[in-house]
């Protein structure tokens, strides 16, 4: 079983900086994605950025020259560094994990770490 607990969320002004951490526990050894996903309510969840197995990155078109999306193997960890912080970043945000496990790809979901950027 995987279980994946972020931090880091806060309240931070325009113009601000936070990094996200996503803590992995359990067995990732097979890992197919991995990404930060975001959520405001009344929409869907949206790609803020993601990295394949193979480590090639995509981010959302907004967030692009100012998020980060960075990983520590060794320690489980995945982070998004945000930078250059606008109140449309406001939401709450979510790491996932797609893990290979007996021949399909499951889903695993942190439980959210909230970002408020006010103007």
């Amino acid at each position: 079983q995987v279980q994946l607990v972020e931090s880091g969320g806060g309240l931070v002004h325009t113009g601000g900086s936070l990094r996200l951490s996503c803590a992995a526990s359990g067995s990732i050894s097979n890992i197919y994605t991995m990404g930060w996903y975001r959520q405001i309510p009344g929409k869907q969840r949206e790609l803020v950025a993601d990295m394949s197995g193979g480590g090639r990155l995509t981010y959302a078109d907004s967030v692009k020259g100012r998020f980060t999306i960075s990983r520590d193997n060794a320690k489980k960890m995945m982070y998004l560094q945000m930078n250059s912080l606008k109140p449309e970043d406001t939401a709450v945000y979510y790491c996932k994990y797609q893990i290979l496990q007996r021949g399909s790809v499951r889903d695993y979901w942190g439980q959210g770490t909230q970002v408020t950027v006010s103007s």
